[in-house]
């Protein structure tokens, strides 16, 4: 027995061994070992959402990437935190600096961003450098075509339409454009404003009107009457507000219309071609609270949808709202839109962007 025993321990572990080599290839994390990212985002079983739950609680918080407006991302924080009692630490910056700190974080070997939410062209980008983990769940079905990506691995969560914001006190209804071409007119001379990094909303509208016609077009409004550019949606608005900025080409209409219900001299209305680009979000790959971020996907993709419709965006699930008067809209296609930014940043620059 003494000679065996030793045996009996050696066989015993080579047995272990297999099993958890077993475990592991089929999909299921060894005993005590750390389920990552990879392993819950295809689990299907019936006790899929009590396994995120009950994870996300262990973890006790989940982090979020976003370029949300400060107030519309604490309305969606606050009601994720109170239903599920885990706390979300907020990282907030423009999509550029959210692909910057994202992708030098990945490239350092550091990952502290469990679900990253911002625009779509920044979000194919971080895409592209493997930052996310696609999620195999039963919401998308629910969700527009337009906002569920070939690959998977971001989808949009609400999106935006750009329309034309004016001041109520400064432009009267009728005198509002009914196409880009009545902004050649010279009565709009000091009076438009764009924001300064729409090149993607220029690059949709001028190929919408065909390239040469939307390019001499623009350059025709720029030359006739000037175009202030603004950095920031957000401000932009405010300043059609202020009465700074008479008339603005690329407005966000939920934007506008939070502004208008508020009481503010502000108004707003679709110029064809409308263009729509959608906003969305991802789940790190390399996750550091797994649970928890899946479960915020699964929350910005469910909940977050009524919360979203209630603050005048487009949510990205299938007939919660009707599209505005006038907008046969126009989806941007993310991957093109990325492989072709260097071109419509370089017009936008130089026709638009530059006529300070």
């Amino acid at each position: 027995m003494q000679v065996l025993a030793p045996l009996l321990a050696a066989l015993l572990a080579v047995v272990l061994a297999l099993l958890a080599a077993w475990a592991l290839s089929q999909g299921a994390p060894a005993q005590g070992a750390r389920e990552t990212t990879e392993d819950l985002a295809y689990y299907d079983g019936a006790d899929r959402m009590e396994k995120l739950v009950a994870g996300a609680k262990k973890e006790a918080s989940v982090s979020l990437y976003s370029s949300a407006a400060p107030d519309d991302l604490a309305a969606l924080t606050a009601a994720f935190e109170k239903k599920y009692g885990i706390k979300v630490r907020v990282w907030r910056g423009s999509s550029e600096n959210i692909v910057q700190r994202a992708v030098v974080e990945a490239r350092g070997g550091r990952y502290d961003a469990d679900v990253i939410e911002t625009g779509a062209i920044a979000m194919e980008s971080m895409h592209r450098e493997r930052l996310f983990q696609a999620i195999k769940t039963p919401t998308l079905s629910a969700l527009l075509p337009a906002a569920v990506l070939p690959h998977r691995e971001w989808i949009g969560t609400r999106f935006n339409i750009f329309v034309a914001a004016y001041n109520t006190q400064l432009i009267k209804k009728g005198d509002l454009p009914n196409s880009y071409d009545d902004l050649r007119d010279r009565r709009w001379k000091d009076k438009l404003a764009v924001e300064a990094e729409d090149s993607d909303w220029f690059g949709g509208v001028v190929n919408a009107l065909g390239e040469d016609n939307g390019l001499k077009l623009f350059r025709d409004i720029v030359a006739a009457n000037g175009m202030s550019v603004r950095k920031g949606h957000t401000l932009l608005v405010n300043l059609v507000v202020s009465g700074e900025v008479p008339f603005a080409l690329t407005a966000y209409a939920y934007k506008a219309e939070q502004l208008r219900k508020s009481g503010a001299p502000i108004d707003w209305l679709v110029i064809p071609p409308s263009v729509g680009r959608f906003e969305g979000a991802g789940v790190s790959r390399r996750a550091p609270h797994p649970h928890a971020a899946i479960l915020f996907f699964e929350f910005m993709l469910t909940d977050g949808q009524d919360i979203l419709r209630d603050r005048d965006f487009f949510p990205a699930r299938a007939n919660m709202r009707s599209l505005p008067q006038g907008a046969d809209l126009y989806f941007l296609d993310p991957a093109k839109a990325l492989d072709e930014n260097a071109k419509w940043s370089k017009y936008f620059r130089e026709i638009v962007a530059s006529a300070r």
